[in-house]
């Protein structure tokens, strides 16, 4: 009843006061309450919360996690990449799921929400559809993935995208992905058995704290994502002449960090001159031989570009290449431009997920805009084998990755209620 009247309510767009009646409603302060249990893992003395992927904390958490499922009557398995997924059976099983999720590891002294909102937010879900006995057509499947911030290898893995040499990187907690996965439960020899299939499953979708400071400086409640940007990067060296710095005259040097700065300056105003959302930045920069009275004779920078289209992110660069090429010839340096293997392509979100995000927003009362994601995330390598969606929630100060990292309850409540009401309203479109 609740899902029939709700898709007449929206469909034929009639009062939003009386669609809210019919929409039914996570528990609040239930999910607030997980997302300060669940940052009891890892606390330490300071009040601070560590936990990276694959440490004693994350394995206690993930732990907490399967059994919070297993009391809402999920079907709990870890498959061979750690992945931990959550089935609630549906009318008809032979159905392809509509899976949804997020991560719960951390970034070092990072904060309580990015990933946590919204994992807390999916087991809200299955609970309210529980309480409310809402069966749906189609499986529901709660994914919790690991290792997200060392380099989204749950989802990568679902993909088909997670590299042999991936395995091998080590993150802060001395683990390599390879020892991670079985020190979580999963087995390395059988990766290759994790991977979905394109078209498997119904539908993707992936709840967030925005992670900028859009929606809150907008005064708005719901981002709807249009894509995860793409990103490139490059180390860019420069090659001067490594010369005494104070018997060199200033218009004989071949001054390496020089052309490097009017470098980082172009790199600013050449992304500035395309019109969109795209970006360009150099984070990164080291000079050698690096004495206060040596005039630099190498430096390497980085560079990286995001946007959502492959192609802009392309012209962007080739901008960049020929205004560098400019400051080498003006100050007698080579620059070079090295690609590094750390490519991500843009991944769009799917027209009829973005839609029904919209009507639910709308039906609910809630403020919106559709917008990017600046950010990685799990529902980048997902969108490779499934139709996705993604919603934001506001960011307190646009700060994550950060202990400062917040979001109020209502504005996590809203952002469930939205999740929730678009995978019953896709239950009933999907095949």
């Amino acid at each position: 009843m609740i899902t029939r009247m709700f898709l007449l309510l929206t469909f034929f767009g009639l009062n939003v006061v009386l669609a809210q009646e019919f929409l039914p409603k996570v528990d609040q302060t239930r999910l607030e309450n997980r997302i300060f249990q669940l940052a009891q893992f890892g606390i330490q003395e300071n009040g601070e919360t560590e936990r990276v992927a694959f440490s004693d904390a994350d394995i206690a958490a993930r732990q907490w996690v399967i059994k919070i499922m297993e009391d809402l009557g999920l079907d709990v398995r870890i498959d061979f990449a750690g992945n931990i997924i959550g089935r609630r059976e549906a009318n008809d099983n032979s159905k392809k799921p509509i899976s949804f999720g997020s991560h719960i590891d951390r970034v070092p002294n990072g904060g309580n929400y990015d990933g946590c909102v919204g994992s807390m937010a999916a087991l809200e879900v299955i609970e309210t559809l529980n309480e409310n006995q809402i069966e749906t057509a189609h499986p529901l499947e709660v994914i919790i993935f690991p290792n997200e911030e060392g380099g989204v290898m749950g989802s990568r893995a679902m993909s088909g995208s997670l590299g042999k040499a991936a395995l091998k990187v080590v993150n802060s907690t001395g683990y390599s992905m390879g020892e991670g996965i079985m020190r979580i439960g999963g087995d390395t020899t059988r990766i290759a058995e994790v991977v979905r299939p394109k078209g498997s499953m119904a539908a993707f979708l992936e709840l967030h704290i925005e992670q900028g400071g859009i929606l809150e400086k907008e005064k708005l409640e719901i981002g709807i994502v249009e894509g995860i940007v793409g990103l490139n990067w490059w180390d860019v060296v420069f090659t001067g002449f490594a010369n005494h710095a104070g018997t060199t005259p200033m218009d004989a040097r071949q001054d390496a960090l020089l052309a490097a700065a009017k470098f980082i300056v172009a790199v600013n105003e050449v992304t500035n001159s395309f019109e969109g959302s795209q970006v360009g930045t150099v984070g990164r920069i080291k000079a050698e031989p690096g004495a206060p009275n040596v005039i630099p004779g190498k430096v390497v920078a980085s560079l990286e570009i995001r946007d959502l289209s492959s192609e802009i992110i392309d012209n962007v660069f080739q901008a960049i290449k020929t205004e560098a090429e400019k400051i080498a010839a003006e100050s007698e340096v080579k620059i070079e431009f090295f690609s590094l293997d750390t490519t991500a392509e843009p991944a769009l979100t799917d027209p009829n997920i973005k839609k029904e995000i919209e009507i639910v927003s709308k039906a609910l009362g809630l403020s919106f805009k559709y917008m990017p994601s600046g950010a990685g995330h799990d529902a980048q390598d997902m969108a490779r084998i499934a139709p996705t969606g993604m919603i934001f929630v506001p960011s307190k100060g646009g700060i994550s990755h950060s202990p400062k990292e917040f979001t109020s309850a209502e504005d996590m409540a809203n952002g469930a209620n939205v999740l929730m009401n678009t995978i019953i309203a896709l239950d009933q479109k999907l095949d």
